[in-house]
């Protein structure tokens, strides 16, 4: 039986998204839910907001305690949380299906081994495509279809097949004051009439020089919140800024205001394809389709 390997995050939305997907398609719905509370219970205990019933290592063998071939396995990573020296993340999984078995193997950072030929499949953040391979240009970038024509064939072969859906905005943010001193409507067109500081995270730096375009971000210059500092209200103390929104509830308490989507920030299901074979475009199937999304062009 054929194996068909596939890179997920260990943690996490995106991977609290793939396995949504593939309980979609398939018929693990509880085997995708008993991954997930799980998870989600040790990001709590992470986070000190969950108080742990044992240690790690019992906990650790708890989960892992079972004869299951299709049981799901976690590891420990060393987390960076004070106090938090470890912490339980997702392992792998392996489903045997009709025609292949499909494994589901935790990376830390699924698109770089997709780039090493690792993987011929892989899911990860867009966010992080745009941060490494995609190139800059005058013209912003908008949607998630055209990522792919922004990536130099000689520098990668993967590229995006397709959305999840688990979409949160890179939202352009102002304050009210700021947006009447232009006298403009909070988009794009008063990025490019603005001069001066724009507040954005720092791993975001080249993300925002795609999604806004060389040309506008022209007179402007990027700072970063201080270490412990709410994004939004930095970026209200600044007056302009790029954040990721969801609801925007908390952008408002801090009286600022929501402008254009500028670009989803979502996972996506990602492919080598010097490594693509009919196994793996079979497996590609259970998370695309029209059923479900429309997939990219190569």
């Amino acid at each position: 039986m054929t194996t068909v390997r596939v890179a997920v995050p260990r943690k996490g939305r995106p991977l609290e998204a793939v396995l949504e997907r593939l309980a979609a398609r398939t018929d693990t719905a509880a085997l995708a839910d008993d991954v997930i509370s799980t998870l989600q219970y040790e990001k709590a205990i992470t986070k000190d907001n969950q108080e742990a019933d044992a240690d790690v290592y019992d906990r650790l063998a708890a989960y892992s305690d079972t004869d299951e071939p299709s049981a799901p396995e976690y590891t420990l990573l060393r987390d960076d949380r004070a106090g938090m020296p470890r912490r339980i993340v997702f392992d792998s999984l392996t489903l045997p299906l009709d025609d292949f078995d499909l494994q589901l193997v935790g990376r830390e950072e699924p698109f770089r081994a997709l780039r090493t030929h690792e993987f011929a499949l892989g899911f990860d953040s867009a966010d992080l495509v745009l941060e490494e391979v995609v190139g800059l240009d005058p013209e912003p970038l908008r949607e998630l279809a055209d990522v792919n024509d922004r990536i130099d064939p000689r520098d990668t072969d993967v590229r995006v097949v397709s959305g999840l859906g688990d979409t949160v905005w890179h939202t352009l943010l102002a304050t009210p004051d700021l947006r009447r001193a232009y006298d403009a409507d909070l988009d794009r067109s008063l990025v490019d009439a603005y001069e001066g500081d724009i507040c954005i995270s720092p791993r975001y730096e080249r993300l925002v020089e795609a999604v806004l375009g060389t040309d506008v971000i022209e007179d402007v210059e990027f700072t970063y919140p201080e270490e412990g500092t709410i994004e939004e209200a930095a970026i209200a103390e600044t007056g302009i800024g790029v954040y990721l929104t969801v609801t925007g509830s908390t952008a408002r308490d801090h009286g600022l205001e929501l402008g254009e989507r500028l670009f989803p920030s979502e996972t996506v299901l990602l492919e080598n394809a010097a490594e693509r074979s009919a196994a793996t475009e079979r497996a590609a199937d259970l998370f695309v389709g029209a059923d479900l999304e429309t997939e990219l062009a190569p």
